[in-house]
Formats: C-alpha cells, sequence, structure tokens
C-alpha cells in the first residue's frame, strides 16, 4: 500500500513536539500516522503544504490552463503525479471555521484537476475519476466537539470531502477521522489519542 499525506498546518509538520507556539496536534497525528503505517511496511510520501511554500490561490492563468486540462505549474504537476500514484490519500489538517484550511481547499481546487485526475462529462455527475481505487482519509482537529459539528453544523467538511469530492467524481473510500476539544486535554490524554489512532 502506498500512502500520500497531504499536511496542512501553518508550523508544518515538524511542529509534533510539545514546544510552545509551535506546536501542533495535527503534526503529533502526522507523526503518530506516519510511524504506524512504515511500522506494518507500508510506503509513504509526503507533501507539507507549509513547507513547500504551496500558493493557494486560483489566478487566472491557473483557471485558464485548469480549463485546458494542463497543470498550472511544475508544482501541481508534481503533485497530480504523486497524487495518481497513490493507493491511499491521507488528508491532515486542523478544521477552521468548520473548513478545511485555505491550502488544503487550494490543493483540492488545483491538483484534483478536469482532464488530468478526472474527466469531465462522463458520469452520473459529469465527472468520473481516474483514481477509482484510491482511498480517500481526512484526519482533523478541531475545537468543536464532534457531536456539535455533525448536529448542529451539518458536517460542512465531511458533505464537501465525501459528497462533493470523493461519490460526486466516483471515488468509492472515504473515511474521515475527528479528533476534538484536544487543547483542553492533558497532555498525558493527547498522548493516549495518539497511541490509539488506526489509519
Amino acid at each position: 500500500m502506498h500512502n500520500l499525506i497531504v499536511f496542512d498546518h501553518p508550523y508544518g509538520c515538524q511542529a509534533s513536539e510539545n514546544e510552545p507556539h509551535n506546536r501542533s496536534f495535527s503534526a503529533a497525528l502526522y507523526k503518530s500516522v506516519r510511524n504506524k503505517l512504515e511500522a506494518r511496511g507500508e510506503s509513504v510520501d509526503v507533501i507539507d503544504l507549509a513547507a513547500d511554500g504551496f500558493n493557494p490561490v486560483m489566478s487566472a492563468q491557473d483557471l485558464a490552463n485548469w480549463r485546458k486540462g494542463v497543470p498550472m505549474d511544475e508544482r501541481v504537476a508534481d503533485y497530480q503525479r504523486r497524487l495518481a500514484a497513490a493507493d491511499r490519500l491521507i488528508l491532515i489538517f486542523p478544521v477552521w471555521w468548520e473548513l478545511m484550511p485555505a491550502s488544503t481547499k487550494g490543493f483540492i481546487d488545483k491538483v484534483y484537476a478536469k482532464d488530468i485526475l478526472y474527466t469531465a462529462g462522463e458520469g452520473r455527475f459529469g465527472m468520473r475519476t481516474r483514481l477509482p481505487g484510491t482511498e480517500v482519509v481526512a484526519i482533523t482537529t478541531m475545537g468543536t466537539p464532534v457531536a456539535a459539528y455533525k448536529y448542529l453544523f451539518g458536517k460542512p467538511l465531511v458533505k464537501a470531502l465525501s459528497v462533493g469530492l470523493c461519490r460526486k467524481t466516483g471515488m468509492k473510500r472515504f473515511r474521515w477521522i475527528p479528533f476534538s476539544g484536544v487543547d483542553r486535554l492533558t497532555l498525558e490524554q493527547r498522548q493516549k489519542m495518539l497511541a490509539e489512532v488506526r489509519i
């Protein structure tokens, strides 16, 4: 199994230690997940959007390239090749204002592109993925309790990814692994969560 982890947090995936003003539970999750995957013999490729300086903004030229079905730039082309090679895409990011950060949204907008990773004009919704066997896993952190996120806010992130991205284009396997209220937990409780994460 070949995994592509796309990590999105301003501090980068190296911020996994408990260092004030340079720590991220998302990064600690990344480290735990990567270690577990590698321990069972799976290969792991990592895209750290912050470390790469990825620009999520779709410029006029980017959109023109998207419409023509050509990569927007060499970095996006590289991301597309790496995504096409993956059996599993793992997105790790914090939930802000009930959705993904801008860089994750921009990654989807720019990388999962028409005539490159999906074909327009086919399938039930006019889109057919070229990655039908790829499993998509979203591992998120958020302050909002999971029950409130589901029942009060209606799981907007899950709808966007599971229905708007995966089901709409024909990718049939999606999982959401949420972690909430982490900022209110002790170090020992957070370490227990990391030990128990299942991928």
